[in-house]
């Protein structure tokens, strides 16, 4: 096999960096995993030999190519693995970020959806890419448990789950405007079928997401000018989750 090198977005492969986001890559997707490389001081190579065997994945040592990997962080276990492709179901939840710029937040955010239950994520491209390990460690494995999907305009997204006769779906912008509602545990909209959208980090929403979505506004005092992104994506999946279970 040939030498794993250091992750392009052009690579047909990316790989985990740590061993709990492995084994969640093993548990999840093992049909797209190529091969685990384990170091020498890894404690628990037993149970990950053995969850390898089960599933018919080569694993080997090579503290070389994990030290080269990892940029010299504490990692003991990397996961290769195939990209794939996901589509995001129309019936389900969706959270949606636009144009998202931090790999880290990204990381994260898909971490608490999957807490919160919301399996299906709405990209509005230019964007991250999702499966660049800063990504795919950031989220600790959830990223495998979650559809993706890339869109190039909130109208290619609307157009396949938003319109049609009968569609419940409700959309939800999260945004700084002052004509916005303010969202509090108490006045939770009721949606049967909803998505929730969050803005690139540092210029969050265009103004025209509040023509054609329902803009909200989690409180805040005056003295920041907004919650960090990952804050209030946890805040509002977490709002929306407790009222329309």
């Amino acid at each position: 096999m040939e030498p794993i090198k250091a992750y392009k977005q052009k690579s047909d492969y990316s790989y985990t960096l740590g061993a709990f986001p492995t084994f969640e890559l093993i548990n999840t997707r093992p049909e797209n995993v190529r091969e685990v490389l384990v170091s020498n001081g890894f404690t628990e190579r037993e149970k990950l030999e053995g969850l390898c065997r089960k599933n018919n994945i080569s694993i080997r040592t090579d503290d070389k190519t994990i030290n080269r990997l990892s940029d010299k962080e504490n990692v003991y276990v990397i996961g290769v693995f195939n990209k794939y492709s996901d589509r995001i179901k129309p019936g389900s939840n969706h959270l949606m970020l636009v144009n998202p710029s931090n790999m880290g937040n990204a990381g994260t955010i898909i971490r608490s959806a999957l807490a919160f239950g919301i399996k299906d994520l709405a990209i509005i491209s230019p964007g991250i890419d999702v499966f660049n390990p800063k990504v795919v460690r950031g989220s600790m494995g959830a990223i495998f448990h979650i559809n993706i999907e890339y869109f190039d305009s909130f109208d290619a997204y609307s157009g396949k789950h938003c319109a049609g006769s009968g569609n419940d779906r409700k959309c939800f912008s999260f945004m700084l405007d002052k004509n916005a509602g303010m969202l509090t545990p108490d006045n939770v909209p009721d949606a049967a079928v909803y998505t929730l959208i969050f803005g690139n980090e540092a210029s969050g929403l265009p103004k025209e997401y509040a023509d054609f979505t329902y803009p909200l506004m989690l409180p805040q005092s005056d003295e920041v000018d907004s919650l960090n992104l990952t804050i209030a994506a946890g805040i509002g999946m977490y709002l929306f989750k407790n009222k329309n279970m």
